[in-house]
């Protein structure tokens, strides 16, 4: 995991400058490949595969047509080790997952449909500059103009003055300086299987089958990789899939001190048998860190805020024991979690529900996990948003994921993951993670934040951005003044409230 920054035809940009906003996402090493017309791509390294030889960027030296091809890429390809094999002939320089990019998109930039993984990257063949990102956007990557050339970076803050039109690159998308955006992946809209021509049970083991792929795929790692473990189903069957595949696992909890989510967590530690560790919170540890938390986050929305100061504290407790943490992300969206799933009993609308809820999640929770665990220096990784998971989830009859179906949202995935986990966990109620945590009784430190602010003269002074309570003022103002270039930042934040 990494970033990137760089800029295509704007000669003397400081892209050092650029790349040291993002120290936080690679603070283990940089490189910067400084090509021909004002064109320079730069990587801050943290580093996960081939700690001692996957240094970027990756360079491949003119041949016979005289191109030179470069690639910077921050993220993971899981399909790597196949890819390899496909491109034996191709002159690899390290063991790095990324360095595949390089040598699949040689000659044939659409082959980035088979990447499998997470990522945001920059390829320059010769005179041609592609950008790419996965295809639910788990990673970021925003694009902007800059003089009269193309500017990039994983995050906003890194974007220098006089940045415009800065903007996040499509999920699934890539760009090219010469042809423009091509969309290469989109959440799957399979035909609606017939009720009853699957079983319960047999979902149950597909969604087992396809879940424990990506979970084992998702441990690709020369470093230690941990779980952050809620106690609910969803981070619990990730833990749960995961043990017997790692022989010292870390789990990662945080909590007020009589959460239910604390209790939860130390029972499935204690039948998992991982080396556990919680952080008891107290409403006197959370507001010191709300402006680094609104900094970090690049928003001000206020829900987004409230559910990012858990992960905040998460990501700063499992930082300071592994690298990489496998997190339950996205299985509320694709196995209908949320108490406003409960209300749906058309197959039909929850199908399409579930589709443009994870074509959302880019710029909501997926940025909320991303710029969460980056600010400590640490990967987060999703197998519940593996493109064959969702191909598999979808493709099973929609009427199985009805709350209707065993009375309890979610029971799909309970019935797939039952034998490995208590079943004081498998059939626990549904509770988001700032409200089983206990943190959403951190409510009233976080309003006190507010006082003193008039928020009738902050809105005037912002007309055109829709501040919803005094709260959010506050943070607004947080990261209006804590980044180094607001004009760049505060156009392009996105809004959960805003999500349609």
């Amino acid at each position: 995991m990494c970033g990137i920054a760089g800029v295509w035809g704007v000669p003397n940009a400081d892209v050092t400058t650029m790349l040291s906003a993002l120290v936080h996402r690679g603070p283990d090493d940089r490189g910067v490949e400084t090509l021909a017309d004002g064109n320079v791509l730069g990587h801050q390294r943290l580093s996960i595969v081939d700690v001692a030889g996957g240094a970027q960027p990756f360079v491949a030296h003119p041949t016979g047509n005289g191109r030179t091809r470069s690639l910077v890429a921050n993220g993971e390809i899981y399909n790597s080790t196949s890819l390899r094999e496909e491109l034996a002939g191709a002159p690899f320089a390290s063991e790095s997952d990324c360095e595949v990019i390089l040598w699949l998109l040689d000659g044939d930039v659409e082959a980035v449909g088979r990447l499998h993984g997470m990522y945001g990257f920059a390829f320059a063949d010769g005179d041609e500059l592609v950008l790419g990102r996965d295809p639910l956007g788990i990673k970021p990557l925003y694009v902007g103009a800059l003089d009269d050339g193309i500017v990039f970076a994983s995050e906003l803050k890194a974007f220098p003055a006089g940045s415009r039109d800065v903007a996040a690159l499509a999920p699934g998308t890539t760009r090219s300086s010469v042809s423009g955006d091509r969309r290469f992946w989109t959440v799957p809209e399979p035909p609606i299987a017939a009720d009853g021509s699957v079983t319960l049970e047999d979902a149950g083991r597909r969604v087992r089958r396809s879940l424990e792929e990506a979970v084992v795929s998702h441990l690709m790692a020369d470093v230690p990789v941990g779980a952050f473990l809620s106690g609910g189903l969803d981070s619990s069957a990730i833990c749960a899939l995961m043990r017997p595949h790692v022989d010292e696992m870390h789990t990662f909890s945080v909590g007020l001190a009589d959460s239910p989510d604390l209790s939860a967590a130390r029972l499935v530690a204690r039948h998992l048998d991982t080396v556990h560790h919680e952080l008891v919170l107290t409403p006197d540890d959370v507001a010191p860190v709300v402006p680094d938390i609104v900094v970090g986050l690049e928003s001000f929305d206020q829900d987004l805020v409230r559910s990012a100061v858990p992960t905040w504290f998460v990501s700063r407790l499992a930082a300071e024991h592994v690298k990489v943490v496998l997190t339950g992300e996205g299985a509320d969206e694709l196995f209908a979690g949320y108490d406003y799933h409960k209300a749906v009993t058309d197959p039909s609308v929850l199908q399409a529900e579930a589709r443009r809820s994870l074509g959302e999640l880019h710029h909501v929770n997926l940025q909320r996990v991303d710029r969460m665990t980056m600010a400590h220096s640490l990967e987060a990784r999703v197998p519940f948003l593996d493109t064959n998971m969702i191909d598999e989830a979808l493709a099973l009859p929609p009427t199985l994921r009805l709350a209707s179906v065993g009375d309890i949202e979610k029971t799909l995935l309970r019935v797939a993951v039952a034998d490995l986990l208590p079943d004081q966990v498998v059939w626990r109620d549904k509770a988001q993670f700032d409200e089983g945590s206990g943190t959403a009784r951190l409510l009233p430190a976080l309003e006190e934040l507010s006082a003193g602010i008039d928020v009738d003269a902050y809105r005037a002074r912002y007309p055109d951005t829709a501040l919803r309570s005094a709260e959010e003022c506050r943070y607004h103002e947080m990261l209006r003044t804590g980044v180094e270039h607001p004009e760049v930042v505060m156009p392009t934040v996105a809004r959960w409230a805003s999500r349609g």
